[in-house]
Order: structure tokens, then C-alpha cells, then sequence
């Protein structure tokens, strides 16, 4: 079938250049019209409509819809889709068809998906190759996840979905719309602490103790260096976001939280601040004296298992590491997290605060064929069953706190938890790389050029705030605030 104005449900050509612009994909000047874009000839999804509410289906959704669910491919795998989930769901909706579909280039895959009005119904959203969550929320491609927090939890009917989470999960998925509504669009499932890890094998052999204030590292450092062995290290190729966070840790340290708060929310001069360049200055440092050059041209994974053969000694990430590397890790090795050390005596957060938050987003579209059936799906990750699968599967913490009663987590995932509850009320978290793409992927390039020696900490700080300020002053990008 053509695409042609009189049809009711054809995609004029602006719509598809705005899904487009939402997904980050190029459009010719023709050409993406001449096509089907779909299996039915470029039309939009036609919805399914709903089923009887009952006790068991709370969201009504009809018990026969198929359901498409995409899930990352990446430090977690896809088992917990496949073997705890999706069967979860098949239990509770025999008659439905559950499609299921991995891939570590998220984007890649669902782009010419969404530009086409034929998105899947359930998204792992993760990975280097991510969709712009605040371009879908701009674009209404984003299910409103209000009622799925309303509705009863599947283990336990007498509370709603939303008393069965760690407090600000629902508050962390929250966007603002273009009417000046907040609303909660995305799930963040994992109980994720970021830090920098270390073997615990390798600093028992060599009667190390993981350091606390800068002196301190500084100063291992130069015995691990001395020992022929690379000190700090991370994947320039793909994986910079692993050290602006690092730096931007550092920086909450020293000014506090508001220092990450006012990068977020755009504020003028953000990345300029005084402790943003203290941090930079300080682990640029770090790249210059106790890192390799060669680690910008590597993967994640490379540098990883350069860790496990012990020729590397530290490496910032969040807690999926260990069981990313759980096939390549030797036995005995130990994953060890410890928080980024103190910079001076006088920064405002103390040497255990850390970065944690939910990790891992997830969202329902809401212009897919079976979107309620899509929040079933999370409702039932959500069960205290399937966070304790989740858990069994990848030797993770979810948002669900029930899920992981009684559970031995590995050592790596046991440190993290260990420092989590170390650090009390001094936790904190960021946002501006979920809100705007664009801005991380400034970030992560920036952060190449000063760790490998390119550029200083002041030129760092500018080339992100120019950035920064390119896009609080582009009126069709959303903005959002904390």
C-alpha cells in the first residue's frame, strides 16, 4: 500500500523526521518515503484493545496479545529474559506469544522501528548504542508507567507496585514533558553502585589495602607501577562513560552534591565549577602517570580482561562488572569495590560516599500494538519472584528489595552492597546522560581527550559546557530538572 495524505493512518513525512530526530537516525532528503517502512506497508500499530480487569489482571490487558520484548545484551546478559520473565508472563498469560530478541546495538535495531511507527512493546534500553530517553519522551514514544505503579504487586496484592521499590526509583524514571507535566516513563531495574574495582587476590598477594584519600592511591599506585603492573586503566574505545563518571564522582566529593545537580539541570557555567576542575585537573594526572595509551583504542571487554590476568590493578565501573567477566575471571580473583578516594581534607562528602542508583532502563512503548501488555511485563520483573530470578541469574541486586532476602551474592556484588550500606545517607546520583544523549556522548569524548593527554582540565570543562549551553538553548530539545 502507498503512502498518501488521504489515507487516515499514513505517516506524512514531518512525523517520520521526528520520530527519526527522536532515535538519533538520519533521513535523507527522499527516500524514506519511498518505502514500506513496516510488514504493513508503513502504517502505524494498530493498538489492541483491552481486556477485563480482574484480580490476576489488574492492567487489563488482553490475555491472548502478543507481546515484543528487546532486551540489552550487555554486562547482564539476556537468561533473565528468557529463562525468569518471559516465563513468568507465559505463566500468567498462557494464550499469549511472547517474542523475544537480544542485541548489544539497541539503537541500530529499533530506530528505523520507531521512525516507522512500528516499535516492539518492551525495550532494555542499555549499552553504548542507547536510545535518547528525553527525545522519545519529547516524541510521546513513551508509555506512561503511572498505572503500572498503582497496580498491586503480584506477591503481595495488599501493596502497589511502588511500596515494593527502594525509595526514588519511581522519581528517577520521572521526565518532564513538553506541557509541563512529570511524569514516570522508565523503570530502572538494577540496583547499580558505581566505583573502582580491584582483585582482592592481587592486593592480599601483595599486601595492599585499597585506599581511602589521595595520598594514599597516589602512592599504591606507584607500587603497582613498580611491580610492572599498568595502575588504572579504562576502554577508551567504548567505554568513557566508565571514567567522566569517575571524575564527576570526585566532583560531588569535593563540592557536594549540588555540583552533579547543577550539570543536570543545565545551569549556567555547571561544568566550569571549581570542584568539576579540580577533578578533571587531578585525574587527568592519573591518565598521564599510571595509565596506557593503547587502553583508547580498546573495548570495555579488552581492558577487562587485562584486569583478570592481573596486568591491570584498577578499573572504574558499576557492579555488572563481575558477572560481565565471570567467564574470563580466574579463580579466586575476588572483584573488590571501593568508593573514588577523598581529594583533599576538605571536601564536603566523606571518603565512603558513593554513586548508586537504579541501573539498566527499561520502557513500554506507547505507540506499540500491546502496550498494557508491555507493563504486565514489568509487573511481573517487579513480583518478588522475578527480582529473585533476576538476581539467581546474573548475581545482581534489583530495585526490589524482597527479591534479594537471604541471597549470597558473589564477593564483587557483596562489596558493593557492603559499601552501599557503608555510605548511609552520602549516596548520590546523576542524570544528564539518560536526558540528553548528546551531552554524554560530548562528555565521553572530552573525557578521551584529557585522560589520554590531549587537553587540560579547563579545556575539558569548556568543550562539555559549550555543549551544555548549545543545548539549553535549543528550544526543541525537552529540558529537564532535578
Amino acid at each position: 500500500m502507498s503512502i498518501t495524505p488521504e489515507h487516515p493512518t499514513a505517516l506524512d513525512r514531518r512525523t517520520v523526521l521526528r520520530r527519526a530526530a527522536a532515535v538519533g537516525l538520519a533521513v535523507p532528503a527522499a527516500g524514506l518515503l519511498g518505502a514500506c517502512a513496516t510488514s504493513g506497508g508503513g502504517e502505524e500499530n494498530e493498538q489492541v484493545s483491552g481486556g477485563t480487569k480482574s484480580a490476576t489482571n489488574p492492567l487489563g490487558i488482553k490475555e491472548d496479545a502478543p507481546i515484543e520484548v528487546i532486551i540489552f545484551n550487555g554486562g547482564y546478559g539476556e537468561k533473565y529474559a528468557t529463562d525468569v520473565h518471559e516465563p513468568l508472563y507465559k505463566r500468567a498469560f498462557p494464550k499469549s506469544e511472547v517474542k523475544h530478541q537480544a542485541t548489544q546495538a539497541v539503537s541500530t535495531v529499533l530506530q528505523p522501528r520507531f521512525a516507522g511507527g512500528n516499535p516492539p512493546e518492551f525495550v532494555n534500553n542499555s549499552g553504548e548504542k542507547f536510545l535518547d530517553f528525553g527525545a522519545l519522551v519529547n516524541d510521546g514514544q513513551l508509555q506512561d508507567l503511572t498505572e503500572l505503579w498503582d497496580a498491586p504487586s503480584v506477591h503481595d496484592p495488599s501493596k502497589k507496585v511502588r511500596d515494593t521499590v527502594i525509595p526514588g526509583i519511581v522519581e528517577q524514571g520521572m521526565f518532564d514533558t513538553a506541557d509541563g507535566q512529570r511524569k514516570p516513563y522508565v523503570l530502572y531495574y538494577v540496583s547499580t553502585v558505581y566505583g573502582i574495582w580491584y582483585s582482592g587476590k592481587l592486593f592480599k598477594d601483595n599486601g595492599w589495602t585499597a585506599p581511602t584519600n589521595w595520598e594514599q592511591f597516589t602512592a599504591l599506585c606507584e607500587q603497582i607501577k613498580a611491580k610492572g603492573i599498568t595502575p588504572y586503566g579504562y576502554a577508551g574505545a567504548n567505554a568513557a562513560y566508565y571514567q567522566w563518571n569517575v571524575i564527576l564522582t570526585q566532583a560531588a566529593k569535593i563540592g557536594g552534591p549540588d555540583v552533579l545537580k547543577n550539570i543536570d539541570n543545565l545551569e549556567d557555567g555547571a561544568w566550569k565549577q571549581e570542584a568539576v576542575l579540580q577533578a578533571a585537573a587531578a585525574w587527568a594526572e592519573i591518565g598521564a602517570k599510571y595509565s596506557d595509551k593503547s587502553f583508547e583504542g580498546l573495548k570495555h571487554t579488552d581492558v577487562q580482561l587485562r584486569q583478570n590476568q592481573g596486568k591491570l590493578a584498577f578499573y572504574p565501573s558499576g557492579d555488572w562488572l563481575e558477572n560481565e567477566q565471570k567467564k574470563d575471571t580466574p579463580a579466586g580473583f575476588t572483584y573488590q569495590l571501593m568508593p573514588v578516594p577523598s581529594l583533599t581534607a576538605s571536601d564536603k562528602l566523606p571518603a565512603n560516599a558513593i554513586r548508586a542508583a537504579g541501573g539498566e532502563g527499561y520502557f513500554v512503548s506507547a505507540k506499540s500494538k500491546n502496550p498494557r501488555g508491555g507493563m504486565e511485563y514489568m509487573r511481573q520483573m517487579l513480583s518478588q519472584e522475578g527480582a529473585r530470578g533476576f538476581t539467581e541469574t546474573v548475581g545482581a541486586a534489583t530495585v526490589v528489595p524482597a527479591g534479594s532476602e537471604g541471597y549470597q551474592f558473589p564477593p564483587g556484588v557483596a562489596s558493593s552492597q557492603a559499601a552501599l550500606k557503608a555510605a548511609g545517607a552520602n549516596v548520590f546520583n546523576m542524570m544528564f546522560d539518560n536526558w540528553y544523549k548528546e551531552l554524554d556522548t560530548e562528555a565521553r569524548t572530552a573525557t578521551n581527550e584529557l585522560m589520554f593527554g590531549r587537553i587540560n582540565a579547563d579545556a575539558f570543562a569548556e568543550r562539555i559546557q559549550k555543549r551544555a549551553d548549545a543545548i539549553k538553548k535549543d528550544s526543541s530539545v525537552t529540558k529537564f530538572k532535578r
